[in-house]
């Protein structure tokens, strides 16, 4: 069975705001619609590694209804009725209802693959493998997929898969039983998970069919499902965005990692051998920028003395910025903005970023 032969859907959430990535990332253009890396944004190449596997009409986008508009000029493969806008945030968990919903009306129990537009994968061919992989398995049972991505490195701001029996392996894509989901640790312990070498990070991609996951939502967030699954009767009407509104107001934030996932009795993972990076902040690219012979990684015209270490993105890369004496700093200049920061805390920028819009309201 190929992959034509499957009832598949690609759902991509592109919801997030990315406030790490500030002062690049803003409210009104988060990281996922922007152009980090080469030609195409964050969302435009999620959509490229799936856009030979399934048609446009099979591709589901949920984001912010304030970026619908951005969605739709950046994809227009997408028919407009496939890209969907979240009216208030409600963490993964209402966005994965809705899309089970949606695909279960449209396309009858589908195996759905959830993916986010934040993530940079290398090479597509062994990902398309490996996803195929786990849509195979997933179309055969009830169980619920993700990818487990080997740990380089004891990075605390991944949460982690505690690895459990291997159950097959497929061509060379090994499948094992998933024993505990970790949130994000303190470093000693992630140091811990790396060496024990039983752990994998969470990517945050999953592969389930339609039924299976609502099946595990009716049964840890029944909420959820009753309140979605009422809105789906107005699928593509006028009453379509009051609905879900009212539905979305309902529900309480949480995550599909701690509502569903944590819960479920048959939560399986793919090893994924393929290069993975959650470009979560302004670290995460350093491997995709130029380095000098002091290490210090840059997009930009740097003139350094006595530097080290330092990573610097300039928005414009014929702006110049001149470093001397100084180490691991992350330097980002983008119009009118400049961020200077320690390497090791870049985690605050998020903090600063709600500070500062805290400010500008009142």
């Amino acid at each position: 069975m190929d992959e034509h032969d499957l009832n598949l859907v690609v759902v991509i959430m592109a919801g997030g705001v990315g406030t790490r990535f500030w002062p690049l990332s803003t409210d009104e253009t988060p990281k996922q619609f922007l152009h980090l890396f080469g030609d195409r944004t964050l969302l435009q190449q999620s959509f490229d590694r799936v856009s030979n596997l399934v048609p446009p009409e099979r591709i589901l986008v949920l984001t912010n209804a304030a970026f619908v508009s951005v969605v739709r000029e950046q994809l227009p493969e997408i028919a407009a009725e496939n890209i969907v806008g979240e009216p208030i945030r409600r963490d993964t968990a209402a966005a994965v209802g809705l899309a089970a919903v949606l695909c279960r009306r449209r396309f009858g129990n589908p195996v759905i693959v959830t993916l986010t537009a934040d993530h940079l994968i290398e090479p597509v061919s062994l990902f398309q493998k490996t996803l195929l992989s786990a849509v195979r398995k997933a179309a055969d049972g009830d169980g619920l997929y993700t990818f487990g991505v080997e740990p380089t490195y004891p990075a605390t701001g991944y949460g982690y898969l505690e690895r459990g029996m291997q159950v097959c392996d497929d061509g060379g894509i090994r499948h094992f039983q998933l024993l505990h989901f970790k949130e994000k640790p303190r470093l000693e312990t992630a140091r811990q998970y790396v060496e024990s070498g039983g752990f994998y990070w969470n990517s945050g991609m999953f592969v389930w069919t339609a039924d299976a996951i609502l099946k595990e939502m009716k049964t840890h967030l029944p909420e959820h499902v009753e309140a979605l699954s009422s809105v789906v009767d107005f699928d593509q009407t006028p009453r379509w965005d009051d609905a879900l509104k009212a539905a979305f107001q309902s529900l309480r934030r949480v995550s599909i990692d701690f509502g569903v996932m944590e819960k479920a009795q048959k939560v399986c993972c793919v090893a994924s051998g393929f290069s993975w990076k959650d470009v979560g902040g302004w670290p995460a690219i350093k491997s995709c920028l130029s380095a000098d012979e002091a290490g210090n990684c840059c997009r930009g015209e740097p003139i350094t003395l006595d530097a080290t270490n330092n990573l610097v993105f300039c928005e414009d890369p014929e702006e110049t910025v001149m470093l001397i004496g100084v180490e691991d700093l992350v330097i980002v200049r983008a119009g009118t903005r400049t961020l200077i920061t320690q390497k090791d805390r870049t985690e605050d920028i998020k903090l600063l970023v709600e500070k500062m819009e805290a400010n500008d309201k009142s």
